[in-house]
């Protein structure tokens, strides 16, 4: 399903979760996988020295150093590396803005996904910082890459090997549909389970006014009606579904379903509002589920590579 695979890594801790998910997927695909760093962006105007992102001190650039780099690289990776298929790793070093590379790498070599951390440093991701705000090169390749990022922020316990428990979330928004297509055509293709999945929000209680019990479950029964219309309707002879509608807060109940089905990829779209692809910040919903999903996160944003997998 995945004939190229962009592993965008800083070689630092906070990379290795998303490390495992991007080899597995290689391995499984038999994928070209590329991985990628970037040593930082130049610290005087186009010279050769760069602030490396790792260490944080100033490096100069030259073959001895890319050579140490990738030495280095292939020695973290070691164990994972041994699993892919001869001629399928290739390792790409660029001098730059990291989302930037990152993005302009992925257009070039028309990758089928990014796979990424949601953070680019050290930090642990359980800090009160983290929990509240994702990296902001995350953010910026999730915005603006054209095919979907996987984002892996904590060790997936449920994963192995692929996908067999697929969770698309949606709010029935126009941006929902390309991440629809992603889960459905992932699911068919490795012959998961996908869990179609919407939380009613009744979180937001306007001047203290809450929805009766009977204004819920209106909102519920139209969610089932989307739900056949939008999606169901569209998965022509795949009958491994399942339909799930909650209310609550969606993020929460997101997470919940997920422990629940032992999930181990989430897929939503980047975002919700009706603003162009190249605008929209990535949602607050996202954002929440991101930092606390145990299992990878798939955005996706844009449906031009989603229309071409298999």
């Amino acid at each position: 399903m995945f004939g190229k695979i962009l592993f965008a890594t800083t070689a630092s801790p906070g990379s290795n979760n998303a490390a495992k998910s991007a080899f597995d997927l290689a391995e499984r695909n038999e994928a070209r996988l590329y991985l990628f760093h970037v040593f930082g962006a130049p610290t005087r105007g186009f010279g050769h020295l760069v602030r490396d992102l790792k260490s944080g001190e100033e490096d100069l650039v030259d073959t001895d150093y890319r050579e140490w780099v990738q030495e280095e690289l292939h020695t973290i990776y070691a164990d994972q590396i041994k699993g892919l298929s001869k001629g399928t790793l290739a390792t790409q070093l660029a001098v730059g803005v990291p989302h930037t590379e990152i993005l302009r790498f992925a257009r070039q070599e028309d990758v089928d996904i990014i796979v990424m951390g949601a953070h680019n440093s050290e930090e642990d991701n359980t800090s009160s910082r983290s929990r509240a705000v994702i990296g902001n090169t995350m953010r910026k390749v999730a915005r603006a890459a054209k095919c979907p990022v996987l984002i892996v922020n904590r060790p997936c316990t449920t994963c192995w090997r692929m996908f067999s428990n697929i969770i698309f979330c949606t709010d029935f928004s126009k941006a929902a549909d390309a991440a629809f297509q992603f889960a459905y055509k992932t699911a068919k293709e490795v012959g998961a389970k996908l869990y179609l999945f919407h939380a009613c929000d009744i979180s937001n209680a306007l001047l203290g006014v809450y929805a009766g019990q009977v204004e819920i479950e209106r909102k519920l029964a139209k969610a089932r009606e989307m739900m056949q219309e939008r999606y169901i309707s569209r998965m022509e002879g795949f009958d491994n579904y399942q339909v799930e509608i909650w209310e609550g807060t969606p993020y929460v109940e997101i997470l919940k379903f997920a422990r629940d089905k032992k999930a181990d990829l989430i897929v939503m779209a980047h975002h919700t509002h009706d603003v162009h692809e190249d605008e929209a910040e990535i949602g607050s919903t996202v954002e929440q589920v991101v930092l606390r999903s145990a299992c990878p996160v798939a955005s996706v944003n844009r449906m031009d590579k989603v229309s071409e997998l298999a």
